[in-house]
């Protein structure tokens, strides 16, 4: 975006404040500053008029001047073919240096005297207006004669170019510029006047109808002028359309770019004649397309797509008399949305705005036009428009002043919200008893949607240097969460039993229904409507199906020694989630080496469950004979702390079988019923502990569990652990074996004598035979 400082001063008064501050101010408010040009027309180069042209009498291209500068007439020699009598024009009198550097003095030009020279835009060190000299006019201020150019403020400007972020279409305007501007510098907006329609014109409405569909996402307005005469430009809007490149030829078109720079609103031009009808009026149709976007149509011929492109039916040339202008607006995501969903419509240069967001107050835009024309002779106006305006309320966002002051990091007052809001077309109502605020943002400020973007409007105009800086506080909550504790205790598990000799393996949550139904299981009454494949067709109810089918795999792989273990998911009959812990071992302990002599023995029951332990800690087993997979003679069920958590045995033979796989041990933990706590870190005692064994004569139905409670009973506090070691069997015990069960003693604040140890011994002894009737060998 490329704008001068004259060019923003005709719509905000800073004619008194510095170019340096204004650069800082547009930098501090968003709006970055890309490049800056000072032009400024050296000394001695001054207002001239040419009195005369004659030719040269030695060259055809070159002509013969007399120029008049106020204090003398000058015989000047100008090759310019623009050059003719009448004209005002700058001088560059003798001994002036132009910006080139060219120092400028008497000479014979073919033999002929020249005492100065007519000078060019670009020689001036102004941007290229046309080719040739250039002719002045009283749009630069009164010409007198002989006055230097350095003192007409509008030729000496400074031109500044701003690099806009895409969400600021409202600055794509020296309007829109000026409204920032005014809010930062807290200077007011000038008032424009209004445009007023002369009387005794003739009505639009005589030859033009407008026509619109239902809930249309655009705004239109029609207005109508006829061209007289060549629509004559002045300097100024000369050199402003240079500056800002613009490329088009036909007047009217040039006209319509630069009242688009100027206020922000699109038009178009048609040529009404190339549109009438019989009865000379012409009717438009505004339709929406597939995607929402408004369709202009006429006697059904497309003339373009608001917002997006114009057609080339009843595009105006240098021939049209009478001229149609539309002025329209389009909401920015409509027409993302078109030309994103069709790729080969055409776009016009303008689309770039409407992407962004153009000026939605259209009848500024078209009264500043019809202003600036009705103070031309070239033009007849006619009176009124048709138009169709999109009524849209204007988005509300709502937040307390206590929210805002937090957000900004420092405390604002109510008025200085209240004051830079308003200046930024905002609406502002504030509840006082709530201490709260209501802002209706403006229809141009498409990408103000929350409390945040308020904020970011109240920080930039403030300064974001103006705002005290803070220390950086790292307050950061605690994100620990059920989620995080049980990924934290699975990956535990998962480590543990890793380093147990366990290789982890992982499969699909699906598994065959036919298989499961052979081990037992109840089929899930979740389907599901589209399996990877028929040996994938339910959910798993058990981790053991894959598991034995991984074992199985090991083994025809010439494992000797399979040790495997998943942590997933299951899923009961009704398709409730659970998570488990499955295990399995089979083969050997251990896989041949040197170190077992190659003669490893096999797995077994105590050896796989040391390892299941080793893996998810301490637990306790109660003899279970309901699971059908496994061998009746070797299973059980698992507690913890009172609480059953799953399961361990040996696979039955006909599950060994099926699977071709030798001795075989299967564990299975419901994970959600593990708990899990912290480490309690307790003294330990500095004093020996001492061990004694008994070998006690028990029935061979009795469970070890039943002798543990009743010891438990005893309550002896410096018995650190006992345990079973031994079973001896022997015909000349009958139905009883013999249990060697070791004892552990240690006490936290003595060394335990032999007398001490021989009292609980015997208090041991005493309540096994008083309760269970048992004694030592």
């Amino acid at each position: 975006m490329i704008i001068s400082k004259k060019w923003l001063n005709e719509w905000v008064d800073i004619a008194n404040v510095d170019s340096e501050r204004i650069l800082k101010t547009l930098n501090s408010i968003g709006l970055e500053v890309d490049s800056f040009n000072s032009v400024r027309i050296p000394k001695n180069i001054v207002v001239g008029y040419v009195k005369s042209k004659d030719k040269h009498p030695d060259a055809d291209k070159l002509s013969v001047c007399q120029v008049d500068v106020g204090s003398e007439t000058l015989q000047i020699v100008c090759g310019a073919k623009n050059v003719e009598a009448g004209q005002f024009v700058p001088v560059a009198l003798i001994g002036a240096v132009m910006p080139s550097g060219l120092e400028i003095k008497k000479t014979k030009l073919r033999g002929v005297e020249s005492s100065g020279m007519i000078c060019s835009s670009t020689e001036l060190g102004l941007v290229k207006v046309n080719d040739g000299i250039l002719p002045l006019d009283e749009s630069i201020g009164e010409l007198k004669l002989g006055r230097e150019l350095c003192e007409y403020p509008l030729v000496n400007d400074d031109i500044i170019e701003i690099d806009l972020t895409p969400n600021r279409g409202d600055c794509l305007s020296v309007y829109g510029l000026a409204r920032d501007l005014s809010a930062a510098l807290d200077l007011p907006l000038r008032d424009v006047s209004r445009y007023e329609e002369a009387e005794n014109l003739l009505g639009i409405g005589r030859i033009l109808t407008l026509r619109t569909e239902e809930n249309i996402q655009s705004s239109f307005q029609y207005r109508a002028f006829e061209l007289k005469e060549k629509f004559s430009e002045n300097l100024l809007m000369k050199m402003r359309l240079a500056i800002i490149e613009c490329s088009k030829q036909n007047c009217v078109e040039r006209l319509l770019e630069y009242v688009t720079y100027s206020i922000g609103v699109i038009f178009n031009a048609y040529d009404y004649d190339k549109l009438k009808k019989d009865d000379g009026r012409v009717v438009f149709d505004i339709d929406k397309d597939a995607h929402s976007a408004s369709k202009i149509m006429v006697g059904g011929e497309n003339l373009g797509v608001a917002g997006i492109y114009q057609s080339d039916v009843a595009k105006i040339d240098d021939n049209s008399k009478i001229i149609v202008i539309e002025a329209s607006y389009t909401n920015p995501e409509i027409i993302a949305t078109t030309i994103y969903e069709d790729k080969k419509m055409p776009r016009c240069d303008y689309v770039y705005r409407t992407l962004r967001g153009s000026e939605p107050n259209i009848n500024f835009g078209a009264d500043y036009l019809f202003k600036m024309l009705a103070g031309s002779k070239s033009a007849l106006i006619y009176a009124g428009s048709q138009q169709s305006i999109l009524q849209k309320e204007p988005r509300v966002v709502s937040f307390t002043m206590s929210e805002m002051n937090r957000m900004i990091g420092q405390e604002v007052l109510k008025n200085d919200v209240v004051k830079i809001l308003k200046k930024l077309g905002f609406e502002v109502n504030f509840n006082v008893e709530k201490d709260s605020a209501n802002v209706k943002v403006p229809h141009f400020r498409h990408d103000i949607i929350n409390a945040q973007d308020v904020c970011e409007e109240i920080v930039r105009i403030i300064g974001i240097d103006n705002i005290a800086s803070k220390p950086l506080k790292f307050s950061e909550q605690n994100r620990i969460n059920d989620t995080f504790v049980d990924y934290k205790n699975a990956l535990n598990l998962r480590r543990k039993a890793a380093s147990s000799g366990f290789f982890e393996s992982v499969h699909y949550v699906f598994d065959d229904l036919n298989e499961l139904n052979e081990l037992g299981f109840k089929p899930c009454k979740v389907e599901i409507a589209n399996p990877i494949n028929n040996e994938l067709n339910t959910l798993r109810p058990t981790l053991v199906n894959h598991l034995l089918k991984s074992a199985e795999r090991n083994i025809k792989n010439s494992k000797k020694s399979v040790k495997i273990f998943e942590f997933g998911s299951v899923f009961d009959e009704n398709g409730n989630q659970s998570e488990r812990f499955g295990f399995v071992a089979t083969g050997l302990v251990k896989e041949p080496s040197l170190l077992n002599s190659a003669k490893p023995s096999e797995i077994g029951f105590l050896s796989f469950a040391s390892a299941v332990r080793n893996a998810i800690g301490e637990f306790e087993l109660k003899p279970s004979k309901d699971i059908n997979y496994l061998s009746e003679f070797e299973q059980a069920e698992i507690y913890r702390n009172g609480v059953k958590v799953g399961y361990i045995g040996r696979a039955n033979v006909v599950v060994e079988n099926r699977f071709d796989l030798p001795k075989t041990y299967l564990c299975e933990v419901d994970f959600g019923k593990l708990k899990f706590s912290s480490v309690a870190v307790k003294a330990y005692s500095k004093f020996p502990a001492i061990s004694r064994d008994l070998s006690l004569i028990v029935p061979d139905d009795m469970k070890f569990e039943v002798i543990k409670e009743c010891i438990n009973a005893l309550k002896i506090g410096c018995l650190k652990e006992f345990l079973p070691v031994d079973i001896y069997r022997d015909k000349n015990l009958g139905s009883n074996s013999s249990l060697t069960v070791k004892f552990i003693f240690q006490d936290i604040e003595k060394t335990l004598e032999d007398e001490e140890i021989a009292l609980i011994m015997d208090k041991i002894l005493d309540s096994l035979k008083k309760n269970l009737n048992i004694g030592v060998r």
